[in-house]
């Protein structure tokens, strides 16, 4: 009985190519057969329907014809014959995802996605001030870098480049490789010239033309305002260098210090301040000493404990000029010793109901 390719994959006779590739992607994860619950005989028959219907040509075949159109042997069976003497191919570009938990298994997968470098972690310590302001650092590491000499060419300077024997200058080498359903095509980055096309025709005296050399550098790191104690800052493409691929990123952890008069509360900035009870019952002015200046103070008389003065414009930068407000937890600070004098007027408040 011929197979209906269509229905295998749940598509209709006039679904696009893309449509198609969808629905034999679903598949293949479901039923492939090195995952729990999966099923052989249905990941085969699945394949066996997207080689057909995503070539334009044998299913132009397969509409006018059906399955016979392509069969050497026995009806229903799953014969490569008919895709020629080397089996079919897949296009790694589009199945690399469908096929990426299985790579090991198979020995392939999509090669062709470029080379990174590897990403750098740092860290770096920062005051409660520097941490609301923000600052600049310059840091100093050892990482894999452009060569400084060729400028990642691989060449020493003055002489010229060579098209890379080994690729013919395409960077890639396709090889083939057989599996349980047919012959895949397996593109991967030339080891020869590590995807560059060509190759020096006297290498660099520095980097004997990899293009890459160990060195320390300085890095400038800008800290935004308002960090908190372990975030971390991104610098794309400042990690370490590849031959023939995309730097790697670095990442800065910022540790603060904390303070012992503030602490953040958002955009805001908190701290204590204790006051006497007489400047708590007929108020008083006081200056305090912000983290950018000096600022003059009224406190009025307070009708609770633990009122809250708020200074606005005195804490975390937002952005456009804005900030967020300082502000100040007021506290009571008892005497430790009150002397007779004393008494005797805190008990003519008391007789006033104070």
């Amino acid at each position: 009985m011929a197979k209906d390719y269509y229905q295998i994959l749940g598509v209709d006779k006039k679904a696009s190519k893309e449509d198609i590739k969808k629905a034999f992607r679903t598949l293949a994860h479901k039923y492939h057969p090195d995952k729990k619950g999966g099923d052989e005989a249905k990941f085969k028959e699945a394949s066996e329907a997207y080689s057909i219907l995503s070539d334009d040509k044998k299913r132009a075949q397969y509409d006018a014809y059906g399955q016979t159109f392509a069969q050497g042997g026995a009806p229903g069976g799953f014969d490569f014959s008919g895709f020629g003497a080397e089996g079919f191919e897949f296009n790694m570009d589009d199945l690399g995802d469908i096929f990426g938990g299985f790579s090991d298994i198979f020995g392939m997968g999509n090669r062709s996605r470029q080379a990174r470098g590897r990403d750098i972690s740092i860290d770096i310590e920062l005051s409660f001030r520097e941490s609301v302001f923000g600052v600049t650092r310059r840091v100093l590491i050892t990482k894999d870098s452009t060569c400084s000499r060729c400028s990642g060419s691989g060449a020493e300077p003055g002489t010229k480049t060579k098209q890379c024997p080994t690729c013919n200058g395409k960077g890639q080498i396709v090889e083939s490789r057989r599996s349980p359903f047919g012959t895949f095509s397996v593109s991967s980055t030339c080891t020869t010239c590590k995807g560059r096309r060509v190759i020096p025709e006297k290498p660099c005296s520095v980097c004997r033309g990899s293009g890459i050399e160990r060195r320390q550098e300085e890095i400038t790191v800008v800290v935004p305002p308002g960090l908190d104690d372990g975030q971390v800052i991104r610098m794309a493409a400042l990690g370490e260098a590849i031959s023939g691929g995309a730097t790697g990123d670095l990442y800065v952890k910022v540790h603060v210090r904390p303070d012992r008069r503030f602490r953040k509360e958002g955009y805001n900035i908190v701290m204590d301040l204790p006051i006497k009870v007489t400047d708590a019952l007929i108020g008083s002015s006081r200056t305090i000493e912000a983290l950018d200046g000096n600022v003059e103070i009224k406190i009025p008389p307070l009708r609770s404990t633990d009122e809250i003065l708020r200074i606005k414009g005195k804490g975390v930068p937002v952005g456009q000029g804005k900030r967020g407000d300082l502000l100040i937890r007021v506290r009571l600070e008892f005497p430790q010793k009150v002397s007779s004098e004393a008494k005797t007027l805190l008990e003519k408040l008391r007789k006033e109901g104070v």
